[in-house]
């Protein structure tokens, strides 16, 4: 009688076929829940626009971070800024029903003159964009 010997090198085989197939839904799942489940987000009612019109800078008053004037490239004196504003306001009335002023200011200029500048535009019955670098 001739019993077989049995081999210890051989081992069991692991079907590995379908591995990639459920990996690949698990990744897609949890790409879908962490997209959706973001708990750092604060959802806020944001008007919406019919029409994407930008306005039109008439007149740009720059604020430097010296606290200098600027309307356009012209350098304009700190006591003078409120007649040549107005001036300005003024003569873009002429062929504008409302000009637009857009206020460049330095994050190191004093939110003051921002203000004053705000201020004026709106007395002179222009309307104001605001924008802080």
């Amino acid at each position: 009688m001739k019993f077989r010997k049995r081999h210890k090198g051989e081992a069991s085989e692991v079907f590995t076929d379908s591995l990639n197939d459920i990996l690949f839904i698990l990744l897609m799942f949890f790409l879908i829940v962490a997209t959706m489940a973001n708990p750092n987000v604060i959802k806020v009612g944001v008007p919406r626009g019919t029409k994407d019109t930008k306005a039109k800078q008439n007149i740009v008053v720059s604020i430097d971070n010296n606290q200098q004037f600027y309307i356009g490239a012209r350098h304009i004196d700190v006591s003078g800024i409120d007649t040549m504003l107005m001036l300005e306001i003024e003569k873009y009335k002429a062929t504008v029903d409302t000009p637009t002023v857009v206020i460049n200011a330095d994050t190191a200029s004093y939110y003051g003159e921002v203000f004053r500048v705000m201020k004026l535009s709106k007395r002179a019955g222009a309307k104001v964009v605001a924008n802080v670098k």
